[in-house]
């Protein structure tokens, strides 16, 4: 499927550029700014093209590049986290919509939360997704833990945007240990291309000293948080301290080691169902799906438990078949829907 985006710039409160992309159509997702985005380069991306296809099967996803990086204006002073600020506002303000779905990746949970609070009227729904209240900075408690938070900027400021295989893996594998050689290959050329090794070594400065972790304790929007067991970027245990502080925030441990969720990986699967029934999506369109595709009923119901995100046992279990019976009639079901593997069966039984 081949994906479009239209592009456009708002102008931020102090004249910055601010490269803003649009693909889709229907209610709006907006994805905060976080660390590595090129609105432009990220269409081909074999890590964010498939975010791009599912984000937008539904939903009008809007994204923008931070001042200094991708599209944005990258000769930039102002590169603090008050600037920040201005520019998600700056975005929003032109999105027509009356309200939206606020999504925060990493560092852009932070920024979220903090938008929620100063324009509670426009957000209808945040999704956070392996962020954080504290960057690492903030939350360190030893000098030991201040001292790595410090090694990693001054790493990013000798190394970034190098072609040196051992920086390379050591940054790849903090974001997408379990990518291919290609997801790799394309994670070091996103740093070339995305922002000079000293705006990268600035911004990571700032967002090691971000704080909003008490301020989310005063949010009232529905709230979902996913967080990825073994994410090598961001603990584990920050995004359990961020749904102990939003009120009612509904939380979904993810069973990855990925920072950036990978399409092929279970977990991929898990939280897009999380996220479609978490925004009411879900209900008519598997059915659609089940009707065109002419899926018998045996085959509609185990489709209906891989939308829920169980794996071949558990829909064996629930069903009373063997783990074998289920393999060989998955692989029916992906090719009459014309998919190759359950992500996308999932994703095509939510977007239909």
């Amino acid at each position: 499927m081949k994906l479009r985006q239209s592009i456009r710039f708002s102008t931020s409160s102090d004249g910055t550029r601010i490269a803003v992309a649009s693909c889709g159509e229907g209610p709006v997702i907006l994805r905060a700014a976080h660390w590595l985005s090129h609105v432009n380069y990220d269409l081909e991306s074999p890590v964010y093209r498939p975010w791009l296809a599912a984000l937008s099967a539904q939903n009008c996803f809007v994204r923008y590049d931070p001042r200094g990086c991708g599209l944005s204006d990258r000769h930039v002073e102002d590169l603090s986290v008050a600037a920040w600020h201005d520019d998600i506002d700056a975005v929003a303000a032109s999105i027509e919509e009356p309200r939206f779905v606020l999504l925060g990746l990493s560092q852009g949970g932070a920024l979220a939360i903090s938008y929620v609070l100063r324009h509670p009227e426009r957000v209808s729904h945040l999704v956070l997704v392996n962020a954080y209240g504290q960057g690492g900075f903030a939350r360190a408690r030893t000098d030991a833990e201040r001292l790595e938070a410090e090694t990693l900027v001054n790493f990013i400021r000798i190394g970034w945007g190098r072609d040196n295989p051992a920086f390379c893996q050591f940054f790849t594998n903090l974001f997408i240990p379990d990518g291919t050689p290609e997801q790799h290959r394309w994670w070091g050329d996103l740093e070339r291309e995305t922002a000079s090794a000293d705006v990268a070594a600035q911004l990571l400065w700032q967002m090691q000293r971000i704080d909003v972790l008490d301020e989310a304790a005063k949010l009232n929007v529905p709230t979902l948080i996913a967080h990825s067991r073994g994410d090598m970027r961001v603990p584990f245990n920050e995004g359990c301290k961020l749904a102990a502080a939003i009120p009612g925030a509904r939380f979904v441990p993810l069973e990855s080691k990925n920072h950036v969720l990978l399409q092929d990986e279970p977990a991929w699967a898990v939280f897009h169902a999380e996220l479609a029934s978490f925004l009411g999506q879900e209900r008519d369109a598997p059915m659609r799906t089940i009707r065109d595709a002419g899926l018998t009923a045996s085959e509609a119901a185990i489709l209906s438990l891989v939308v829920e995100g169980l794996d071949n046992p558990s829909i064996a279990q629930r069903l009373g078949k063997s783990v074998k019976t289920v393999r060989n009639q998955l692989s029916v079901i992906f090719s009459k829907l014309g998919v190759h593997n359950r992500s996308q069966a999932i994703i095509k039984s939510l977007s239909h």
